[in-house]
């Protein structure tokens, strides 16, 4: 398991069962049970930008968990009505309410990071189409990219307007189109 930059710290029974620790290169981090170098049982996977998935697992598969978000909004199956085309506010717009009239909120954050000139925010980072590369805000690699990105997400060059977003990737602020 320990391949490609991958961390493993274990409090095992035998080598490969019982609790661990397990960091995979993009620093997401695996905290629970292990069964023959398997995630196996209750754990968590802590994700760079805040977020977690809770899961029951079997064999390294999850089979019951919950996502939630950073900002602490908890994925719903069913009954979402988060950025649905019908309630376009932002998770913090939910929880604080609106801002005052005259100050738009582009992002989740407000206010929101600032874009390098040519680039586009990501919600996590942002993304520079020349390297084609999503970069955290601090300027730590994050992941590459496609093009859906220049497609979709707000750009240091996109204008405020009264537009609400309409997300489903929930990666991108300012989705004008549906995917």
């Amino acid at each position: 398991m320990e391949a490609f930059g991958s961390r493993y710290k274990r409090s095992t029974k035998n080598g490969r069962d019982g609790k661990a620790v397990y960091t995979f290169p993009t620093d997401t981090k695996y905290v629970g049970d292990m069964k023959d170098g398997l995630f196996h049982g209750k754990g968590v996977l802590f994700f760079p930008n805040g977020s977690k998935y809770e899961a029951t697992w079997e064999k390294g598969i999850a089979k019951q968990g919950s996502f939630i978000f950073a900002d602490g909004l908890e994925y719903q199956d069913k009954n979402w009505d988060y950025c649905d085309g019908y309630d376009r506010r932002f998770y913090s717009e939910r929880c604080n309410g609106f801002r005052p009239p005259g100050e738009t909120q582009l992002t989740n954050v407000h206010p929101p990071p600032s874009i390098p000139d040519g680039c586009y925010d990501c919600a996590d980072g942002f993304y520079d189409p020349v390297s084609r590369v999503v970069t955290s805000y601090t300027g730590r690699f994050l992941r590459n990219a496609e093009l859906h990105v220049q497609q979709k997400c707000r750009s240091s060059a996109t204008k405020v307007s009264v537009f609400r977003p309409f997300c489903y990737f929930r990666a991108c602020h300012l989705c004008k189109e549906s995917p």
